[in-house]
């Protein structure tokens, strides 16, 4: 007896449900019928076009090829999600991989959860799957909050609800795109880990955080020894800079910046023409004062 494979078996005996009449194409002439938003149905998948808005941009093939062989065994568990674009044409949303190792594969189609979106929705629906469902990279990770905030015009507030990662976490991870493109390479490549980002992230100098960063890769050194590290240098550049010499309004304002994603609220920097000065941190209430005093503390 062949094995009928491409599905799971759970997955198979809800679309073989005649009360959930999804795949009644085996039984009638007019599948597309059946594929309508809001239902989970089995497509073709030369019907199925990739998604323009993926945010993932490698994909290792031995992990898709692991991925492959478990489909071929078990079947699809999790259906991918797609939109309609019109007649017998979808457009992925999420599940990439999954559509991907569905190729290789052999499989002729997968079940698919059916919905509306326009492409503002899609990319979010997209960005925000692969956040929390898939292992991305530090970059890619924050490239996605970048688009969320810029394309989907989410606030760091909304932003963080949706990924469900605190404010501060969201900051340090759009920070990494701040860094020298060497370093972000380090990142996606995965020489160097989140931790030592955030170290280098301290050092104000591209050319000295370059520098520390080759020293990461060629001596392995750990998180610890690089915070020490930078450390030193921000005493050592601290002394450098205390000759009373102002810093710009334009820096002025990009530190403002930073500081105000860094703590989720409007920071002020305030500098005299002696060279000292304050910086402002604005909050709403007690319970925000509290959420700003524990993201110090953990600085």
């Amino acid at each position: 007896m062949t094995k009928k494979r491409g599905l799971g078996r759970g997955l198979s005996a809800l679309l073989e449900d005649p009360g959930t009449d999804i795949t009644a194409h085996h039984a009638s002439p007019d599948a597309s019928a059946q594929r309508v938003a809001g239902n989970i149905a089995s497509i073709p998948i030369g019907q199925i076009e990739p998604n323009p808005f993926q945010p993932r941009t490698t994909f290792a093939p031995e992990a898709i090829l692991e991925l492959a062989q478990s489909i071929k065994e078990l079947g699809i568990i999790q259906p991918v999600t797609v939109r309609k674009l019109g007649y017998d044409r979808y457009q992925l949303i999420s599940g990439e991989r999954r559509f991907r190792a569905s190729q290789v594969a052999g499989l002729s189609e997968v079940p698919a959860y059916i919905r509306i979106a326009n492409d503002e929705s899609m990319l979010e629906m997209a960005l925000v799957e692969n956040i929390q469902r898939e292992e991305l990279d530090a970059i890619e990770v924050a490239i996605s909050f970048q688009r969320l905030l810029e394309e989907v015009n989410l606030t760091q507030e909304a932003l963080s609800e949706k990924v469900g990662k605190d404010r501060a976490t969201v900051a340090n991870y759009l920070r990494l795109l701040k860094l020298p493109p060497e370093i972000q390479l380090g990142l996606r490549q995965r020489q160097i880990g989140m931790g030592h980002a955030r170290a280098l992230i301290t050092i104000n100098d591209p050319a000295k955080q370059a520098e520390l960063y080759r020293r990461i890769v060629e001596s392995q050194l750990s998180v610890r020894q690089v915070e020490d590290l930078a450390r030193v240098d921000k005493r050592t550049a601290g002394r450098g800079a205390s000759t009373g010499k102002k810093l710009s309004a334009a820096r002025h304002k990009d530190l403002g910046k930073e500081l105000s994603n860094m703590f989720g609220t409007r920071v002020a920097v305030k500098q005299a023409d002696a060279g000292k000065g304050r910086i402002e941190i604005a909050f709403r209430n007690d319970e925000d004062l509290e959420r700003i005093k524990r993201l110090l503390e953990r600085r």
